[in-house]
């Protein structure tokens, strides 16, 4: 009985500390989400890139100067992009990391943060990666271990600009099992850097859907964030990836309109992935919609009191019609900033890029984007 009286008199006083601690930290991501207010994505430099991270071609990719204009022209912050396995590729320093690899992730980190630019640190997979933290104990052991080094190493940074994101699109269509993943990873970052704000995302692909999923982890030191990129029949056309009719397609316009749905349906040879696809003409895709949207996305922040960005929008550009291009961007943009929601638009110089570039060239910039998106950077 003494002890039943003693561990409930230690849990009456463990809670209300617990609750200020999480009320501090909550207070401490809110302030903090300031600075992820209109970013972009350092993409397929060190992540999506799996046949060749060398010296060699990191450095011509995107260099300083690159980093000095995503500053000039008005974005706040940058997402790192990090593919695990060349960052723990073999000989390893001290900390367990390739030495190379590492010193030219810290020099795009430092040469951010030297520029103003808050970074999120976003641990980047290929597929099979995921798959192993997916279906395997083991798996999560390394993924988790992995933090737990990694948040040691920047925690000594600046924790008001640099954010550890535990993982892009998990692609774990389970929701219990990736909480309890992200919770091990989130526990693990927290023991080495008590300082820092975690990135946490929802499962399978991030999308808004999966936001709502989630119920928010025990440590208020969290933002939240989600994909969008819908409706994907538009953002992905002319895209190899993903799904199979998109690389059919070309100059679908936005916003969708039945009278063009005809003439759309021709570019796609079988009849079951045309009556999937003519759902983008019926569904009415437009500003109302995705503000429809992202009002649902910022009310799941309102309704659990947690701060929330949506760290990747927009689209593909190879044949997308310019001008629906940019009214998607900015349809996107205005409704997010409408919601109170930080964005970081995907990509500075990828396949939907805020600039045009060739490897170790200087970079030539598409001002209409940076129109659409709301800068005033030139």
């Amino acid at each position: 009985m003494r002890f039943i009286r003693l561990a409930s008199l230690l849990l009456l006083v463990a809670c209300p500390i617990f609750a200020q601690d999480r009320a501090a930290g909550l207070q401490t991501a809110f302030a903090r989400a300031q600075h992820l207010r209109h970013g972009i994505n350092a993409s397929e430099w060190f992540a999506q890139h799996a046949y060749d991270y060398s010296a060699t071609f990191t450095n011509r990719y995107t260099d300083d100067g690159d980093i000095a204009l995503m500053a000039k022209l008005g974005f706040d912050n940058v997402r790192l992009s990090i593919d695990p396995v060349p960052l723990e590729r073999e000989p390893h320093d001290a900390e367990g990391f390739n030495a190379d690899f590492a010193g030219r992730l810290d020099h795009a980190v430092d040469t951010m943060l030297a520029n103003g630019l808050a970074v999120q640190i976003d641990i980047h997979p290929e597929s099979d990666y995921k798959r192993q933290v997916r279906e395997s104990g083991e798996g999560v052991d390394r993924f988790v271990m992995l933090w737990r080094r990694l948040a040691a190493h920047y925690a000594s940074r600046n924790p008001d600009l640099v954010f550890f994101e535990i993982m892009n699109e998990p692609e774990v269509s389970d929701p219990y099992r990736w909480a309890g993943i992200q919770a091990r990873a989130a526990a693990a970052i927290r023991e080495v850097a008590p300082k820092n704000t975690i990135i946490a995302t929802g499962p399978n692909w991030s999308g808004i859907d999966d936001l709502l999923t989630q119920h928010p982890l025990p440590d208020g030191n969290v933002i939240y964030t989600f994909h969008f990129y819908q409706p994907e029949d538009f953002t992905h056309q002319g895209a190899s990836w993903g799904t199979d009719w998109h690389i059919y397609t070309h100059d679908i316009t936005y916003p969708s309109t039945e009278s063009e749905m005809a003439e759309g349906l021709k570019q796609v040879p079988d009849l079951h992935q045309r009556y999937n696809f003519e759902h983008y003409w019926l569904d009415h895709w437009d500003a109302h919609r995705i503000k429809l949207l992202m009002d649902s996305a910022a009310a799941w922040g309102k309704v659990n009191g947690v701060p929330i960005t949506c760290n990747e929008f927009g689209v593909y550009r190879r044949v997308t019609p310019e001008a629906s291009r940019m009214r998607w961007i900015n349809d996107v943009r205005t409704a997010l900033e409408t919601g109170g929601i930080g964005w970081t638009m995907w990509d500075y110089r990828g396949g939907f890029g805020v600039v045009w570039k060739e490897d170790g060239q200087p970079a030539r910039v598409d001002q209409k984007v940076v129109e659409a998106l709301g800068l005033k950077g030139k």
